[in-house]
C-alpha cells in the first residue's frame, strides 16, 4: 500500500489547526489578559511600594534636616512648667563660665583652696587664680544688676568625679553665700530669691558653655537672646569672640566678651590655652572630634546629658552639628538670623 500524498497530510494539519484555533482561541485570549491584568496589578503594587518608599524618605530626609519650625514638647512635660512671666520679655543674657567647683558654704571659704575641686593644673601658684573666678561672678552678677533686661546664667557641668554638684550650681551658690544679689541689704541666712540668675549644669566645654546657655535662656523665657555678654578669663577672648561666636553665627554686634585675668603674671596658662583651646578649636570647630571630643567625655564622670532637644528645637540641627569637615561652618537655619 502506498503512503497518503503529503497534501494529504497537509489538509489534516490544516483541519487540525483550525480545530485548535476555533475552540481553543478565545481561551488563549482570555489566559493572556488574566496574565496581563495579573502584570499590571503587579506594576500598580510595585508603583506604590516606591511612591510609599520615596515619601517615607523624602519625609526622613526633611525632618532630619535643620528647621525652625515649632515643636511642642509633650503635655507631660508642660504641665510641669509655669514660667516667670517677669522674665518671658528679657533679652540680654549674661553667661559665666564655670571653671571649678566650689564645695563651700560660708563666706571665708570662698578662698580656700580646700574648699575648691580643681584641676591638676589649676592648684599651683596659689589663689590667685581662685580669685579670678570668684572676680567672674562679681561681674557677672554686676552687670545682670545693672541691666533689668538681662538674665544671668552660670554654666558648667558635674564634671569632677570627686564632687556631688555642678560647677553652675557651685557658682550661684557662691554668689548667695556672699550676698551678692542683693549688695545693699542687710546679710541674713535667708537671702530673698533673685529670679534673674539661673544656672546651666550640663556644658563640658567653653563651646558648649555658649550654646547650652542660649538654649536654657529659651527655657527660662521661651525666647532667644538679642544680646550677648560672657565674663572669663581675657585670654579665652580669642577663642570666644573668633572661633565659638563664628560656629555659633552669633553676630558680632550683639556679642561682647568682658575679659579677667588672675592679678599674676600667669603666662604658662597663656601658652596652655593656645596648645590645648584655642588651637585645637580652630581645627575642630564644634569640639566633636578626637582631642576635643576625648576632653567632653573625660568632664562626663556621671554620663548626664541635656534636654534641649526638646527645651530648644530651634537649635536641633546646631547640637547635632558635626561635619566631617572639622572647619565647616553650620549652614542650616538659627533664630538668630534676623538680628543681621
Amino acid at each position: 500500500m502506498l503512503p497518503s500524498p503529503i497534501s494529504s497530510n497537509r489538509r489534516g494539519a490544516s483541519q487540525h489547526l483550525r480545530k485548535f484555533s476555533s475552540s481553543d482561541l478565545k481561551r488563549a485570549l482570555s489566559l493572556l489578559r488574566t496574565r496581563s491584568r495579573f502584570t499590571n496589578l503587579s506594576i500598580v503594587i510595585l508603583a506604590g511600594c516606591f511612591c510609599v518608599s520615596f515619601l517615607y524618605n523624602l519625609a526622613f530626609i526633611f525632618s532630619s534636616s535643620p528647621s525652625l519650625v515649632p515643636y511642642t514638647p509633650p503635655q507631660s512635660i508642660l504641665s510641669t512648667i509655669a514660667r516667670n512671666a517677669s522674665l518671658e520679655n528679657l533679652s540680654h543674657l549674661v553667661i559665666v563660665p564655670g571653671h571649678a567647683i566650689w564645695t563651700g558654704t560660708q563666706p571665708d571659704q570662698v578662698l580656700d583652696m580646700d574648699r575648691w575641686t580643681l584641676e591638676e593644673y589649676q592648684r599651683g601658684g596659689g589663689s590667685y587664680r581662685i580669685s579670678a573666678f570668684v572676680e567672674h561672678i562679681r561681674r557677672g552678677v554686676e552687670l545682670t544688676l545693672k541691666d533689668d533686661s538681662s538674665l544671668l546664667i552660670f554654666s558648667g557641668g558635674q564634671t569632677r568625679l570627686q564632687s556631688t554638684t555642678t560647677e553652675a550650681e557651685s557658682y550661684m551658690r557662691l554668689a548667695i553665700t556672699l550676698g551678692l544679689f542683693h549688695p545693699d541689704s542687710e546679710r541674713t541666712s535667708h537671702e530673698p530669691h533673685f529670679p534673674r540668675a539661673t544656672t546651666e549644669t550640663y556644658a563640658l566645654d567653653s563651646y558648649q558653655n555658649f550654646l547650652f546657655s542660649l538654649a536654657r535662656f529659651h527655657e527660662i523665657t521661651g525666647r532667644y537672646p538679642l544680646q550677648v555678654t560672657i565674663v572669663g578669663y581675657e585670654m579665652k577672648r580669642r577663642r570666644f569672640e573668633e572661633l565659638h561666636r563664628t560656629a555659633l553665627r552669633f553676630p558680632a554686634h550683639h556679642f561682647e566678651y568682658i575679659g579677667i585675668e588672675p592679678s599674676a603674671n600667669e603666662e604658662s596658662a597663656r601658652i596652655g590655652e593656645v596648645k590645648n583651646g584655642y588651637a585645637p578649636y580652630k581645627l575642630d570647630l564644634y569640639g566633636c572630634h578626637d582631642f576635643l571630643l576625648a576632653k567632653r567625655r573625660a568632664r562626663n564622670p556621671f554620663l548626664r546629658f541635656h534636654s534641649y532637644h526638646a527645651s530648644a528645637p530651634e537649635l536641633r540641627g546646631l547640637l547635632e552639628w558635626c561635619p566631617d569637615d572639622e572647619r565647616m561652618v553650620y549652614n542650616g537655619p538659627l533664630p538668630w538670623d534676623v538680628y543681621e
